[in-house]
C-alpha cells in the first residue's frame, strides 16, 4: 500500500467548508482510535468532511490514511508516526503542524469521551497534559536552527511514543465499552 504524504492529504482536504489542517485531521483520527472501540473510517470522514460530500478519490485517500494509521497503532512493529510535513518544509510550519496534530489528538480523545487529563492515572494523564502543552507550541526565535531542529525531532518522537502508550493503556477501557452487555448465554 502506498503511503499517503502530508501534502497529498493537504490537497485532499483543500475543499470548501473543510477547516481542518491535515495534521489536525490525523491527530483527531489517532485520538479517536485510542479512545473508541470500533471507530470506523466513515466516522472519521464525517468528522473531517462534515458538510462536504467526498469524491471517490478523496474518500479512497482518507480510507488509506485511516487503514494505515489503525494498522500501525495495533501492530507490533512500532511503525506509527504522526502525519506531518516533510523535513524540507520550514521549521515554523512543521512546529505549527505538530501543534495542530496534538490539538486534533485531544479533540479525538474528547469525541471518545475520555476523561480530563487530571482524572487519568499514570502515564496517560501525563502524556495528555504534555500533548496539551505541545498543542500551543511555537518556534522559539532565540535558539539556533540546529537546536530548534533537534528539539522538534525530540517532540515528534515523544508524540509518536506517547500515542502508542496512550493507545495501549486505553485498550482495557476500549474493550470494556466494546464488550457485549449481559455476557454470553
Amino acid at each position: 500500500m502506498a503511503v499517503t504524504t502530508y501534502s497529498e492529504l493537504m490537497h485532499a482536504l483543500n475543499l470548501p467548508g473543510v477547516g481542518l489542517a491535515p495534521a489536525e485531521a490525523h491527530g483527531a483520527l489517532c485520538g479517536a482510535l485510542c479512545a473508541m472501540p470500533g471507530y470506523g473510517v466513515d466516522e472519521w470522514i464525517g468528522e473531517v468532511l462534515p458538510d462536504t460530500a467526498a469524491s471517490a478519490p478523496v474518500r479512497a485517500l482518507l480510507t488509506s490514511v485511516y487503514t494505515r494509521t489503525r494498522d500501525e497503532l495495533v501492530g507490533l512493529m512500532f511503525e506509527f508516526a504522526p502525519l506531518l510535513p516533510d523535513d524540507e518544509v520550514l521549521l515554523a510550519e512543521r512546529v505549527a503542524a505538530l501543534a495542530d496534530w496534538c490539538g486534533g489528538f485531544l479533540y479525538g480523545l474528547g469525541v471518545g469521551r475520555i476523561a480530563a487529563a487530571d482524572q487519568l492515572a499514570g502515564d496517560v494523564g501525563e502524556i495528555i497534559k504534555d500533548f496539551s502543552e505541545i498543542s500551543r507550541a511555537e518556534l522559539s526565535a532565540g535558539d539556533g536552527i540546529e537546536e530548534n531542529e533537534a528539539a522538534f525531532a525530540e517532540l515528534v518522537e515523544f508524540i509518536r511514543a506517547g500515542t502508542l502508550v496512550v493507545f495501549e493503556e486505553l485498550a482495557p477501557a476500549r474493550d470494556r465499552v466494546a464488550a457485549p452487555a449481559g455476557g454470553l448465554h
